[in-house]
């Protein structure tokens, strides 16, 4: 299983991924979600995958090799002319990856399923968030949706829609999603740290902060103690219950 998060916030975009991958309780293994690119001064472009192993990094090997030799393996994810074209290219290449794999021509939500969150700036437009399906469609994230989860969503969604605010700090940000993944972490063995983080700052045109939430961070255990202290102390101060009377 997999939990990654893609956020929009008025100065930027924050993405965070776990990294833990199984097929079963006696094998689980770590592999990178998060992939980045950049051209610095032109493009920073970011994606997260969750889903079949073999399909999501069929696709991120084929970005990468058309990165190496852009003239002979067009479309290169470093010189699509705007973010939604970059969509479209990942979303298609998704789409034949999963077809390519499914020799007996099973559909898109067999076995070789895969989810992608898409994210970044190109040149003069402004920093957009996709969610791209197994079938190469899309949608785009907006304030009214300013988030993306894909792969086990629904242990942190809550504290993501309580708490986010547009207006909000980056510093801010990464606290509120530590705390989406520490409620998940705890609710399903199948997620777990270490977590990769990329901040992308508006208009800069080049990648953020990268970096990595590991096992024995000390912010993320005080994050993860303080949050189970703090929900404790909330449900005390909540008021009591009455019960109607008999009869």
């Amino acid at each position: 299983m997999t939990y990654c998060v893609g956020l929009m916030l008025r100065g930027g975009l924050v993405f965070m991924s776990d990294t833990r991958t199984n097929s079963g309780v006696d094998n689980i293994s770590t592999f990178r979600k998060m992939f980045n690119w950049e051209v610095p001064g032109e493009r920073s472009i970011t994606l997260m995958t969750a889903g079949n192993l073999a399909t999501t990094q069929a696709v991120v090997s084929l970005l990468d090799e058309r990165v190496k030799e852009p003239g002979n393996r067009a479309p290169c994810i470093l010189e699509t002319d705007s973010m939604f074209q970059t969509a479209r290219m990942v979303g298609g290449l998704l789409k034949e990856v999963i077809a390519t794999h499914a020799e007996t021509g099973q559909r898109a939500d067999a076995t070789f399923n895969a989810t992608m969150i898409l994210g970044g700036q190109i040149g003069d437009g402004d920093p957009r968030l996709f969610l791209i399906y197994p079938e190469g469609n899309f949608v785009e994230a907006s304030f009214d949706t300013p988030f993306f989860q894909i792969g086990e969503t629904k242990y942190g969604r809550p504290i993501l829609v309580r708490a986010y605010d547009a207006e909000m700090s980056f510093a801010d940000a990464v606290k509120l999603l530590t705390v989406s993944f520490d409620s998940t972490i705890k609710a399903n063995l199948s997620v777990s740290l270490p977590l990769d983080v990329h901040v992308y700052h508006n208009g800069s045109l080049r990648n953020g902060p990268i970096f990595r939430i590991n096992t024995d961070d000390p912010y993320f255990q005080e994050i993860s103690s303080g949050w189970g202290v703090a929900l404790r102390e909330a449900f005390h101060c909540l008021p009591e219950f009455t019960f109607p009377p008999e009869g």
